[in-house]
């Protein structure tokens, strides 16, 4: 860390040295103090704007790999999508545009991707919920005073470290994932037959997985951790003096205080789903990708219209969690700033 500190301080006094020795530069010199651009254009230096342009300069570095790793393959893709995308050896990638054709093609010919997109849905749906109950409810647990408080914490955060994508697959593979119990039941069977296709999918797999829902809580679990030990003791000792009960307590101070961290949980869940190596969406768009017929342009496309969903789904959930307080408040600031 004192390595770091003092390479910052040396690249600091090389920037401050190189900009004091413009003083004949048409383009930017250094003259009393102030920053002259095309001769014209005076900018007094300050200590302020000093450490402003030293961070500008540090941060230049990410900007240039975020525009060149992020912003220009999401522009790219979206071109691809409105193209038939042909690679060849010789003349490398070429397009031929088709306008909104791949978008239109993927409601009316590719029923595959609008069963799994409804698959997708249906988990979320059941998922997000049964995740975010379990990691609030071990973690209060893990708040409580116990004994080997830090060894319990660490037990829970483990497989997130531990688990990758070829880990998962090959429990997933190896049934590893079931609760045995549950399968001698037969409740999964009796659901499949009851319910809908639609229903009934995700239910299955979330018994399938269930081992893998609860290894995927760990995140979430620290999240909610951290919620719960800003609540001061005080309040709940106050609530227990007007003879509140435990449940009252929750639901009166643990959740409305919790609420800020369901939203970041909820949306940490849904975009750890949506990601999911075993995610049958992406191994769709995948395959898509190498197909002769389709290629890159209608995968894009695919990607696109996957993406537009879960941002619907992330809109949604901001909107049915958010506190209804701070839209009060906002309102308040709005009429006391227009008086």
């Amino acid at each position: 860390m004192i390595k770091v500190k003092k390479l910052l301080n040396q690249v600091m006094s090389l920037l401050s040295k190189g900009i004091k020795k413009l003083t004949n530069n048409r383009l930017i010199s250094y003259q009393n103090n102030q920053l002259v651009f095309f001769k014209k254009i005076n900018v007094r230096v300050t200590n302020k704007k000093r450490e402003m342009f030293y961070g500008y300069v540090f941060i230049s570095i990410w900007l240039v790999g975020f525009l060149f790793l992020t912003v220009y393959p999401l522009v790219m893709s979206f071109i691809f999508s409105l193209n038939k995308v042909t690679i060849t050896g010789a003349k490398g990638i070429q397009m031929t545009f088709s306008g909104f054709q791949n978008y239109i093609d993927i409601f009316t010919s590719d029923l595959d991707f609008v069963d799994y997109l409804w698959a997708f849905l249906g988990q979320i749906v059941l998922y997000v919920p049964i995740i975010l109950i379990i990691s609030m409810v071990i973690s209060i647990l893990l708040n409580q005073k116990i004994k080997l408080r830090g060894f319990f914490r660490s037990v829970f955060f483990l497989p997130v470290i531990i688990a990758s994508g070829p880990v998962i697959n090959e429990l997933l593979k190896q049934g590893a994932g079931t609760i045995p119990l549950l399968e001698e039941t037969g409740i999964v069977e009796t659901l499949s037959k009851t319910l809908p296709a639609f229903m009934a999918n995700p239910i299955a797999l979330l018994f399938d997985e269930m081992i893998i829902v609860l290894w995927f809580s760990g995140v979430q679990i620290v999240l909610f951790l951290a919620g719960l030990q800003k609540i001061s003791t005080e309040i709940y000792e106050a609530a227990q003096i007007d003879g509140a009960s435990p449940w009252e307590s929750f639901w009166k101070i643990t959740l409305p205080s919790l609420k800020s961290i369901i939203l970041v949980s909820a949306v940490y869940t849904i975009v750890m789903l949506a990601t999911f190596s075993n995610n049958s969406i992406i191994g769709h768009i995948q395959k898509v990708m190498f197909d002769t017929t389709k290629g890159y342009g209608y995968s894009s496309a695919l990607a696109w219209v996957y993406f537009v969903v879960i941002a619907l789904l992330l809109g949604v959930v901001a909107f049915l969690l958010k506190n209804p307080k701070e839209k009060k408040i906002k309102k308040g600031v709005k009429r006391y700033a227009t008086k």
